[in-house]
């Protein structure tokens, strides 16, 4: 009778001790983090929307939204008529756009010519998985 009785009081323990552990978790986890990764410029407009939509909904929980050009189209990030109106867009909703190193150095792009905001990372696919690995919620565009 007594090991069925601590057998018994054993159980709920460890059941509203994984509970409250669990609740502990979700309550820590409230930021919302976002990284779209893409190949194509004109794609930014709505991923800006998105950004913004995903910043209204969460509210207080919309943590980064971080956007990573990658591919033979990131010299395009040079352009500055064509890069300036995503840029104050971008700043706007609190988006950050980043381009891959690695694809710049392939396609020859001169960095010295990319508008200051933007930052480069050497690896875009790496910099995703490792953002991936922190938690954030990803897509590839």
């Amino acid at each position: 009778m007594k090991t069925h009785l601590l057998n018994t009081v054993l159980i709920v323990t460890l059941l509203f001790g994984s509970f409250t552990l669990y609740g502990q978790e979700q309550s820590e986890s409230k930021t919302n983090n976002y990284v779209v990764m893409t190949t194509k410029i004109p794609q930014l407009s709505p991923i800006i929307l998105t950004a913004e939509a995903l910043k209204k909904e969460d509210g207080p929980a919309f943590g980064r939204f971080i956007v990573i050009i990658c591919g033979k189209n990131s010299g395009e990030l040079t352009y500055k008529d064509k890069m300036y109106p995503f840029i104050r867009k971008a700043e706007k909703a609190d988006v950050e756009i980043v381009a891959c190193g690695f694809s710049l150095n392939k396609f020859k792009v001169d960095t010295t010519k990319l508008p200051k905001a933007i930052r480069t990372v050497e690896n875009g696919i790496l910099y995703n998985f490792q953002l991936q690995k922190q938690g954030y919620k990803s897509i590839s565009l």
